[in-house]
């Protein structure tokens, strides 16, 4: 589908392009997409949810025609975190739901969190991307999820910047995950799409600097499986706004595991589970993750 986007200039000076489909005076929902994407991931939930809801899809900072700051220091997570919320003042939207995949997820969640206490996120909708509690144990302590994400390590390593200078992100994505195909069961055109998003370095770089940027330790696959003596859970309260998390059980990148102890850091966490699908459930089972959506939209309206 054609997804028209217009500028938008945040007060931090950041400009975003966004998609802004939907009803003015329908509840709002926003999408944030993860790497190595765009706004396109959403796709099929903008053409299934505009008609009902408000449906703000940005190219988050670092992407495509999106601002493109050439500092790491630029995407920590409270910036990124700080430009949703920019997002909605500028768009004119008080409160919202949060919808989010891969890093889109990880910022999302620092949305929701951040959007609790006042009341301007309502709901939370999170698919494939770990809670930030409970990940960075498991990046210590579990050896699948530790040996997934040595990919980080790839991304964050400084000898590649020739190479993504000269050719962008795609032989940096092929070396991380050993030539295997990262935009599985896409549409050809869809992947003329990524292809050409990938090809410029300096948002190679801005797409990077999320894992630069990230406080995640990745340790070496022969460190110890253990939670170091000093080691400090990041500081947040239980969430307590409505929860979704659709979680695509055939994710290479973010096994299952990440679905242990939600109940204990989420208030009632409403789980649905996806087989046989990779990580990128919103476009391989589109129809899967609009309903659950649905679902929990309608019950929680």
């Amino acid at each position: 589908m054609t997804l028209e986007q217009k500028r938008v200039e945040l007060a931090n000076g950041i400009h975003l392009d966004v998609v802004d489909e939907g009803p003015r005076d329908a509840p709002v929902l926003i999408f944030l997409h993860g790497f190595p994407e765009s706004h396109r991931t959403w796709r099929h939930q903008i053409a299934h949810f505009s008609g009902r809801y408000r449906c703000i899809a940005p190219d988050q900072r670092g992407y495509r025609g999106s601002s493109k700051p050439r500092e790491v220091e630029a995407y920590t997570p409270d910036k990124m975190v700080g430009d949703v919320f920019l997002l909605a003042d500028a768009l004119g939207v008080d409160s919202f739901t949060i919808v989010g995949h891969d890093w889109g997820g990880a910022i999302a969640w620092g949305v929701a969190y951040g959007g609790m206490a006042n009341s301007r996120v309502t709901r939370a909708i999170i698919a494939n991307a770990p809670h930030p509690v409970l990940f960075p144990k498991l990046l210590y302590t579990n050896r699948q999820q530790r040996e997934a994400s040595q990919y980080f390590r790839e991304f964050r390593d400084p000898a590649h910047d020739p190479m993504i200078r000269e050719h962008g992100l795609a032989p940096v994505l092929m070396k991380a995950f050993e030539g295997r195909e990262v935009t599985t069961s896409m549409e050809p055109e869809e992947q003329a799409r990524l292809l050409e998003d990938w090809a410029d370095p300096a948002a190679a770089f801005g797409m990077l600097n999320y894992y630069r940027a990230s406080p995640m330790a990745v340790l070496p696959l022969d460190a110890p499986y253990e939670l170091p003596a000093d080691y400090t859970p990041f500081p947040l309260p239980r969430l307590t706004i409505p929860t979704l998390v659709i979680w695509a059980m055939e994710d290479e990148a973010l096994p299952p595991t990440n679905l242990d102890g939600l109940d204990e850091v989420i208030e009632n966490p409403e789980i649905v589970k996806v087989p046989g699908c990779g990580h990128f459930v919103q476009w391989e089972a589109p129809d899967a993750f609009n309903a659950a959506a649905d679902t929990f939209l309608s019950r929680t309206a």
